[in-house]
């Protein structure tokens, strides 16, 4: 989740339009098309492997300190602790910021290739292994916390999460859940108008539950199997209804920024920041916000900064800011992290592939399109849907992802294209054996019914 500084005050909200205007900003021709990954990890302690508290002279902020130290990360502070990381003006690297139980997430800048998102994670890796390792903290790559209780996940210092825990169990019986034990990798991807904007949302809204079928890999829970393939996917549908979903209205006529924002308003605020606290407002509207009627804030309208922060507590299966974010993939290892960008980026950013993308998908119905995201976190690959099978979609979906790539032509130091971070997901899809079937057969194999090797073989 997004990490705020102090700043000069955004301009004044005056209109509806205003907000439609900050969405289609981001409109970018294509040559000024970038690729955004964000990857989450669990934490652990190697002796132990007790989730790693925030405090501590081997805890979350020794780790970040160390970071700081080693590696010239800036701090960035709230409260006086430090809740995130960035890199010095004009060096590449992205961003590290905590989610609420702990997981520690890049952010990675907007980069042109997909090998320049290897280079990235790689070198995040290295350094975090290097100081992981003197400090006893290991890092695991999956869907949901395969071990600790909710009671036994650390809670980490920043403002923003206090007032989520609170108001979470309001809304759904999973949300403290969904923010203390998943983790997840994520995509971020431009548009160059609104109707790029529109054809790829459709597309990425449609097959996002394919997404979440191929990188599968959170069969466990509190040391036992779950019964789901992706029990992270399985808590999102019910975490917060009014928040999170399909976006059915997507695929209807008139849909555009504006109808995005129409959407975007009726969704229950959480907080407004002000002077470096976030002040809770869980439940309120933004419309009465707009409207100068916000309960305590009577009279004061948003800024831009406020409609900003907003969108960043949507959270349906895509979502839209000044770019799109493809949000329906378990966490996992490096390969993981390196496959879902190119997944997305081959679908999404060449015309021949989008256009095979959107004929594939285009004849789905919204209860079909429903039922697809409600039963591939239980079955995933082997969900059937129509006559076929989600794993055969898949196939498809590969085949078209690898058409971008390789018209995309992005060829690294080694004479290798793009497609080679496709690897992982041709052998899923091939064998129709997910993460998760590959977790499940250790722990009833070798493991003999053990959680405790899965901080062996599954780390980083």
């Amino acid at each position: 989740m997004s990490t705020r500084e102090e700043g000069a005050l955004s301009p004044g909200i005056e209109s509806r339009d205003d907000l439609v205007r900050w969405i289609a900003a981001g409109e970018k021709p294509k040559p000024q098309w970038r690729i955004g990954t964000e990857h989450e990890k669990f934490v652990f302690q190697t002796g132990t492997l007790a989730a790693v508290p925030y405090s501590g002279p081997t805890g979350i902020q020794a780790l970040m300190d160390e970071l700081i130290r080693r590696y010239g990360w800036i701090a960035i502070r709230e409260n006086g602790n430090v809740i995130a990381l960035k890199r010095p003006d004009g060096e590449k690297g992205g961003t590290i910021s905590l989610e609420p139980g702990g997981q520690f997430e890049l952010s990675g800048a907007p980069v042109e290739t997909l090998h320049e998102t290897a280079d990235e994670t790689q070198t995040h890796l290295v350094e975090v292994l290097d100081v992981g390792e003197d400090l006893q903290i290991g890092f695991l790559g999956l869907g949901f916390s395969p071990k600790w209780r909710l009671d036994e996940v650390p809670t980490m210092p920043k403002q923003r999460y206090q007032v989520m825990t609170r108001y979470m169990p309001m809304v759904g019986s999973r949300g403290l859940d969904m923010m203390y034990r998943t983790a997840t990798v994520q995509v971020n991807l431009d548009f160059s108008n609104e109707a790029d904007m529109v054809k790829k949302m459709r597309v990425s809204l449609a097959l996002q539950p394919v997404a979440t079928a191929l990188f599968a890999a959170s069969p466990f829970t509190e040391g036992q199997p779950n019964g789901f393939q992706s029990m992270r996917s399985e808590v999102w549908r019910d975490t917060d209804k009014r928040r999170t979903g399909m976006l059915p209205f997507a695929f209807e006529s008139g849909m555009g920024y504006e109808r995005y924002v129409d959407y975007a308003l009726d969704v229950p605020m959480y907080f407004v920041y002000r002077a470096g606290k976030y002040i809770d407002v869980a439940g309120s509207s933004f419309r009465d916000f707009m409207a100068g009627k916000l309960k305590g804030f009577e009279g004061q309208r948003p800024s831009i900064d406020d409609w900003s922060d907003h969108l960043t507590t949507l959270f349906p299966e895509v979502r839209l800011k000044r770019f799109l974010e493809m949000r329906g993939a378990d966490g996992g290892r490096w390969n993981s992290i390196t496959a879902l960008p190119a997944f997305w980026t081959g679908i999404l950013y060449d015309d021949a592939a989008l256009d095979q993308a959107w004929q594939l998908v285009k004849d789905w119905t919204p209860p079909e399109r429903e039922a697809l995201r409600n039963a591939v976190p239980k079955s995933a690959l082997r969900t059937p849907f129509r006559n076929t099978t989600v794993g055969e979609i898949a196939r498809h979906a590969l085949r078209i992802s690898r058409l971008g790539l390789k018209n995309r032509a992005c060829i690294n130091a080694r004479n290798q294209d793009e497609t080679l971070y496709l690897a992982p997901l041709d052998v899923i899809a091939g064998n129709g054996r997910t993460v998760s079937d590959l977790l499940l057969a250790r722990y009833n194999g070798d493991w003999q019914g053990n959680i405790d090797h899965v901080f062996e073989e599954f780390a980083f």
